[in-house]
């Protein structure tokens, strides 16, 4: 019987592609116990949030054109706006109109 070798690749879709062919019993030779999660959640709290699908898409491409998840720009977008929220204690848009205002407005 051939022996199949596991792939080596971080790629979702080449593993995906490899374990709708094989079967994991395939492999219990590869198999090893461990005693302690591999892989942890974050400490954060996940959100969900819903967009239409024109802005969804739109998202997408600015996500792809930076390399990046479509939840690291929302993250990144998010925080920016959160950290310029709490360092003024104002939003964003109103402590920018309010330093744009003349003396005596």
């Amino acid at each position: 019987m051939k022996r199949h070798r596991l792939p080596d690749t971080d790629s979702v879709e080449e593993l995906a592609r490899f374990w709708d062919n094989h079967d994991l019993t395939d492999f219990a030779h590869d198999l090893q116990e461990v005693s302690e999660p591999l892989f942890v959640r974050g400490r954060g709290t996940s959100l969900s949030i819903e967009l239409p699908p024109t802005e969804a898409q739109h998202l997408k491409k600015i996500a792809r054109s930076k390399g990046l998840k479509e939840a690291a720009v929302l993250r990144e977008w998010v925080l920016e706006r959160l950290h310029g929220f709490s360092s003024i204690g104002r939003p964003p848009d109103e402590a920018s109109a309010a330093a744009q205002k003349p003396d005596g407005e």
